[in-house]
């Protein structure tokens, strides 16, 4: 298609761009961990310390054993990740609902999703570049969607028994990975558990319901293993958000508040309509069949397993369980954030996804709306007995089917080519940041490599991510972090670079 490369040729240079990262913030205390104990010595201070989040450790360790260059590359394998991920869930829901499209629209889908959903948040930076936090909240969610991934092979009894397998042991993962996203999938399990009778066919039925009775006894279990955690008993206690101050009334009330404030910023960030934009392309051009696969080719197609819903009972109940996910995940981050969680944007993105897979979903019922409009157009045609040029009057005036799927290619283009700004920006306060902390790098080596032991360091900040002597006050975090990554004894506040 001739719109695909616009979202690739955006996501592709974003993710060039992540080769500028640079280590900061909680990051710098994970790189002497990992340097002196290894992966495993990072997972048990997250486990006994820290907050408790085994998988997000082994995560943070494996991108931090290889130094500033793990960080750099974190970025375009994230990407590659979210896209891959996105690509297969949208065949997967192409050949469930019984539908093919032509080649190259269901990775159009992915792609789109991709970009507004990595790079249209209020802070690009802290979603997608900084692997610290989209470990925790922008990966989290994703790979939660993964788990879905092995029900398009599930033909055979063995193949739903590694799939039902798969969904608890992907909630295992999940719980101890982050809270929101456990909090998030547990909503949405739970959806499509209760709602399961009306959503799928009889012959699938039973076994849909297995696969989120697995998923959520695998992500409750999870989520037990993190909360019943030294590390996360750790972490209440020093902000104070225990059980019981999270389900206190005034906490309640103010994270609605809160969730309400941070619905108006989504709700007018014109960017996601992207989302339903091409959920428009894609409704207008999937066709019923069973004799091509989700990307056209052979042998691919099968039976239906989703049963045909109107489109209000579906948007409703989407609508209603992304409200839910996103008031909890609000209550849970509320204690430790107060009122600045309407600013932390990152922790958004858990259920941020949901957000712009529902406004997809939106857009392809949209697209088929348009599309049956005007196939009722052409019957009455028929029926009536007009002639051809009455016809087609009648019809592009009912259902202008190719005027919707311009506006919608239109508004896909639009908000590539408005994003692309802001990501250029970005690219070059990092590349800028990137050649600073190179040299200070290289200085403070070779200060430490003289036998120096107090050195000053100057302060490289970025999209309001954390750096010593940042804070208010004497706060001096994380300088300790710092030092003990140069074999120093401590560093000073410098106002310049040498």
């Amino acid at each position: 298609m001739v719109l695909l490369p616009l979202p690739l040729a955006l996501l592709g240079t974003a993710s060039w761009l992540g080769g500028y990262v640079r280590p900061s913030a909680d990051e710098w205390c994970f790189l002497p961990t990992v340097r002196d104990n290894g992966i495993s010595g990072l997972v048990e201070k997250f486990y006994t310390v820290d907050n408790g989040r085994v998988g997000n450790g082994l995560l943070v360790g494996l991108y931090t054993k290889s130094g500033a260059t793990g960080h750099q590359w974190f970025a375009p394998v994230s990407a590659v990740v979210v896209l891959g991920v996105l690509w297969a869930v949208t065949g997967l829901l192409l050949r469930a609902a019984g539908r093919t499209a032509p080649r190259g629209v269901p990775l159009l889908v992915a792609s789109m999703v991709t970009v507004v959903f990595l790079l249209a948040t209020p802070n690009t930076y802290k979603t997608f570049y900084w692997p610290a936090s989209s470990v925790s909240h922008t990966a989290a969610p994703v790979l939660a969607c993964a788990a879905a991934i092995p029900l398009r092979w599930a033909r055979s009894r063995t193949a739903r028994a590694a799939a039902v397998a798969t969904a608890f042991l992907a909630g295992c993962f999940i719980g101890t990975l982050s809270e929101e996203a456990s909090a998030v999938a547990l909503v949405v399990l739970t959806a499509v558990l209760l709602l399961s009778g009306g959503i799928f066919t009889a012959r699938v039925r039973r076994y849909a319901r297995a696969w989120c009775l697995a998923g959520l006894t695998g992500t409750g279990a999870g989520a037990l293993v993190l909360l019943t955690s030294p590390g996360s008993r750790n972490r209440r206690e020093r902000f104070g958000a225990g059980t019981a101050s999270m389900v206190a009334p005034d906490s309640l009330l103010e994270s609605l508040r809160a969730f309400l404030e941070i619905l108006g910023t989504v709700l007018t960030t014109w960017q996601y309509l992207g989302a339903v934009a091409v959920g428009v392309l894609l409704g207008l051009c999937a066709n019923a069949g069973a004799g091509a696969g989700a990307g056209g080719g052979r042998g691919a197609g099968s039976a239906p397993v989703l049963l045909p819903r109107r489109p209000l009972f579906l948007v409703s109940a989407g609508t209603l369980t992304f409200l839910v996910a996103g008031y909890l995940c609000t209550v849970i981050t509320y204690p430790l954030f107060g009122s600045r969680v309407t600013g932390a944007s990152r922790t958004w993105n858990d259920y941020l996804l949901l957000y712009v897979l529902l406004l997809t979903g939106i857009g392809v019922l949209l697209g088929r709306a348009c599309v049956r409009g005007q196939a009722r157009a052409r019957e009455r045609t028929r029926s009536e007995g007009l002639t051809q040029s009455e016809g087609r009057g009648r019809g592009r005036r009912a259902w202008p089917t190719a005027l919707t799927a311009a506006a919608g290619a239109a508004v896909c283009g639009a908000v590539c080519f408005q994003l692309a700004h802001p990501v250029a920006q970005l690219g070059h306060d990092m590349r800028v940041r990137a050649e600073r902390w190179d040299r200070q790098d290289l200085r403070l080596r070779t200060e430490a490599a003289r036998g120096a032991r107090i050195v000053p360091y100057t302060r490289l900040p970025i999209s309001g991510m954390g750096e010593p002597f940042g804070g208010p006050g004497p706060r001096t975090w994380p300088a300790g972090c710092v030092a003990d990554y140069y074999h120093l004894e401590r560093i000073t506040d410098a106002r310049r670079l040498p």
